[in-house]
């Protein structure tokens, strides 16, 4: 039995817990065949098939993301795929990776950015998550969190809070007056009262 006659398309499932149950089969067996065959099939004829690879793929980047960190530059080709669903999914996938891989992922920085400004909201989120991770490793901090001041800077309003409370482990006595004053010159725009208290939480927490 190969992989893909486990996937939740070959065995005509609707859901995706055949998928999630798959990626916990292939960590707990450490099975990097299983993992290579999962890459291979990203490229499928079926797209269907492509999506289920990527999920169970991201799922295990997710629960021991060593096991899909070699395979890092095979994420990055997919940011440009046609099919969406293949490049948010490898962005998830290059997410949960970024810190075992930062080399890699540091380097296709510009490709990872510029896929997250025109991409789905999911896109963005991993994208944005990405700098995060990056920014709290002492090597590449001081050249990520421009980039991730940048983010802060023009992501929609909607997703400000969410960035700005999962980048505060990161800041410190170097970028605090930077993150601060950046929040802060964008609370004007935040017209939902619930969102811009969250920003208010995140600044006064740091103040």
């Amino acid at each position: 039995m190969t992989i893909l006659t486990r996937l939740a398309t070959s065995l005509n499932r609707k859901d995706e817990q055949p998928n999630v149950e798959l990626a916990r089969k292939v960590v707990d067996e450490a099975d990097k065949e299983a993992i290579q065959e999962l890459i291979d099939n990203v490229a499928h004829k079926d797209k269907n098939i492509q999506s289920d690879c990527i999920k169970v793929l991201y799922e295990i980047g997710a629960l021991e993301p060593e096991l899909i960190a070699f395979h890092a530059q095979t994420f990055i080709d997919l940011l440009d795929h046609k099919n969406n669903r293949l490049v948010w999914g490898a962005m998830t996938a290059l997410d949960a990776i970024a810190l075992v891989n930062p080399q890699v992922i540091f380097s296709a920085l510009p490709t990872i950015l510029e896929v997250a400004d025109k991409g789905s909201v999911i896109t963005k989120d991993h994208g944005v998550n990405i700098l995060i991770k990056l920014c709290s490793m002492d090597s590449y901090s001081e050249k990520v969190f421009p980039q991730l001041i940048a983010q802060l800077e023009n992501c929609p309003t909607n997703q400000l809070p969410m960035y700005a409370e999962n980048a505060m482990p990161i800041i410190n006595g170097n970028n605090r007056t930077v993150f601060v004053e950046t929040l802060l010159s964008r609370l004007i725009e935040i017209e939902k009262d619930s969102k811009r208290k969250r920003v208010e939480k995140v600044i006064k927490k740091l103040s």
